[in-house]
């Protein structure tokens, strides 16, 4: 399913069939190409695919934005505004303060909403008690993708399900339709008593990620096409298949590409339809093969509406933004996944997408492109009105690892993501394994056998720099600044050579851009974490310096201090940040079957409210007191 997904539209390549043309219609400085009609959407987009298609199928490839160079206005420096005063409570980690994040727990300090195998669970940190429970999904398992996510606002919680599939066709001798294989779901639970749904959006594709400010809510959707090219058995040229495929072209309607939808109000359907033509617009070249959506939802409205879609025909898979602008990257890894032993694997690039989100409707406004590819959405950040993009570009796979590392600097001219700044050669031989910027400054994680840890001074956008370069053993995978010139790192110890020996916290003093060094250093043996690759996962309280993540450890029972055997760990460590290091402030478990020899139930989340600290696993919820990590409460989610 993934790999189907991942068909985006590839530029359409010289045909015989005309370039489409188009109705240029300002939008924030530039000239989206727009339709006059639907039917003339309809005839451009055959054409596109006509020229795209190849003997297989419409893809694979992604749609490559190619605008005119036309004039117009840059983007501002603009940054998204924090809190107005520390709460006495922890949100998700996120990545810009004041833009929120989905994920599977969410509080506001007086309620905690999670979603787990289907079931939306209230619990109130007061009183420690479950206050409310809803099924939304009975037939959900995280384990098979289908797990859900959260936003909150006041007595209202969005949660986003990337569960569910849309009919395939039946027609003998027809092949299902690669692009459309999934429906995300939109649901809206009201919480000011009972959890109850009050509407609910459905649309053809997969929910690519979500950004929150304040009550509005930004979903980002890949949708495929619908077209169902014919098997073709038998001894036939590629030039005989490619022209059945483009039959199936001639005969196809809007309904074959264009996302559907479907609104209701908890009960039954109140609306449905499909993205209009006049939400629509196509770049130069395209291959209709997929298309990108943004929707909009007010989560303080009393219904969710129609999403007030804006789509381009594009794909994506990493998104980003600081509230005022919103970042839909295409990254192309599978291409080199697929081709690892080509060359053509090493020119693989990301194309981003800009929009405009500060008000209202998101306004497309322009698209770029960076060589390589990205780790996560990390490695793009904007400050004072400058994109800066982290990317790994060349092989990472042969003996020989020609790959190499690099810092671009991207900047809105009219309907370009022009590149106005770059440091290259970083970690050859190596890739990203972590990037975080910090105001002017980038730090980025390369590791093969060792971890250089660089600094990068990108306070002059047309000429980044490296300024400093630390060299451990093991990597970081997620990095998160502590203030005072530190960055914590959590990632993996590793022997010279490079093998990885279990999970590591590092604290890195930054203060000296020219020598980056790491002051401490904690080790779980054999331990892994799930902040390593998902920053929510991590909790950092600055009140309290404390330093919160989720442990696994695997293998045989270790020795404990007093020469007893112990089981490996599992559960949360807490590490109180010192100025000159870590102590550990204590660790929790929860309820599992480990002394029947199962495993035991692994934390997924950490929070803390009120002074108390709450974990997070499918089990249930348990409150820790931080004096002597004592246990307050446990609050089962069955």
């Amino acid at each position: 399913m993934a790999a189907a997904l991942a068909l985006g539209g590839c530029t359409a390549s010289p045909s015989a069939d005309p370039p489409p043309t188009g109705r240029p219609v300002p939008a924030g400085g530039l000239r989206l190409v727009a339709f006059d009609s639907c039917d003339e959407a309809l005839r451009q987009i055959r054409a596109a695919a006509r020229a795209a298609v190849g003997p297989w199928g419409l893809g694979p490839g992604r749609d490559l934005l190619r605008f005119g160079a036309e004039a117009g206005a840059d983007s501002g420096a603009q940054k998204a505004a924090g809190p107005a005063s520390a709460p006495d409570f922890s949100g998700t980690n996120v990545h810009e303060a004041g833009v929120d994040e989905p994920d599977l727990v969410k509080t506001d300090g007086r309620r905690i909403v999670t979603y787990g195998r289907g079931v939306l669970t209230v619990v109130d940190p007061a009183t420690r008690r479950q206050t409310g429970r809803l099924a939304l999904d009975p037939a959900a398992d995280r384990f098979s993708g289908q797990e859900g996510s959260l936003l909150l606002h006041g007595d209202r919680a969005l949660v986003l399900l990337r569960a569910g599939r849309v009919p395939e066709s039946t027609v003998p001798g027809r092949r299902p339709a690669p692009g459309v294989v999934g429906q995300a779901r939109l649901v809206l639970v009201d919480l000011a008593a009972a959890p109850r749904v009050v509407g609910e959006y459905r649309i053809d594709g997969r929910m690519v990620d979500a950004r929150q400010v304040g009550a509005t809510a930004r979903i980002v959707i890949s949708s495929g096409h619908r077209l169902e090219f014919p098997q073709q058995p038998g001894e036939r040229t590629d030039a005989q298949r490619i022209a059945a495929n483009r039959g199936v072209i001639d005969k196809a309607t809007l309904d074959d590409w264009l996302p559907r939808y479907e609104i209701r109000d908890g009960v039954r359907t109140v609306g449905s339809g499909r993205v209009g033509c006049d939400r629509v617009s196509r770049p130069a070249g395209f291959s209709a093969a997929s298309t990108l959506t943004v929707l909009s939802f007010d989560l303080a409205a009393p219904a969710l509406g129609a999403g007030d879609p804006v789509t381009v025909f594009a794909d994506g898979d990493t998104v980003y933004s600081n509230g005022q602008r919103l970042y839909v990257a295409a990254d192309q890894r599978w291409r080199t996944w697929r081709r690892a032993a080509s060359p053509e694997a090493r020119d693989v690039s990301t194309e981003i997408y800009q929009f405009d989100t500060a008000a209202g409707t998101p306004r497309f406004v322009a698209a770029g492109s960076v060589p390589g590819w990205l780790i996560n959405q990390y490695a793009l950040s904007e400050w004072d009105g400058h994109l800066r993009v982290a990317t790994t570009t060349g092989d990472t796979w042969r003996r020989e690892r020609s790959s190499q590392s690099g810092v671009y600097v991207l900047r809105a001219d009219g309907p370009t993501l022009k590149r106005v700044g770059a440091v290259t050669g970083l970690g050859k031989g190596e890739r990203i394994f972590a990037v975080r910027f910090v105001g002017g400054t980038g730090y980025v994680v390369t590791f093969r056998q060792t971890d250089p840890l660089y600094g990068v001074d990108l306070r002059d956008p047309a000429a980044p720099r490296v300024t400093g370069e630390l060299k451990i053993n093991g990597y970081s995978a997620y990095l998160h600044p502590a203030g005072d010139g530190r960055l914590i790192g959590v990632g993996q110890d590793a022997t010279d050579e490079g093998q990885v020996t279990g999970t590591q916290v590092s604290l890195f003093d930054v203060a000296d851009p020219a020598r980056p060094t790491r002051i401490a250093q904690h080790h779980v043996a054999r331990g892994w974490s799930e902040a390593e690759h998902d920053p929510h996962a991590f909790l950092y309280w600055p009140p309290e310096r404390l330093v919160v993540i989720p442990v696994m450890q695997s293998g045989v029972d270790t020795d404990g201090p007093d020469g007893t055997k112990r089981p490996p760990f599992g559960g949360v460590l807490a590490l109180r940040l010192g100025d000159k290091g870590f102590t550990v402030a204590g660790a929790v478990d929860h309820p599992g079957s480990l002394a029947d020899g199962g495993e035991r139930t692994p934390i997924r989340r950490s929070l803390m409210i009120d002074g108390v600290l709450w974990t997070v696993s499918d089990a249930g919820l348990k409150a820790t007191a931080l004096a002597g990590m004592t246990s307050l409460a446990w609050v089962p989610l069955s």
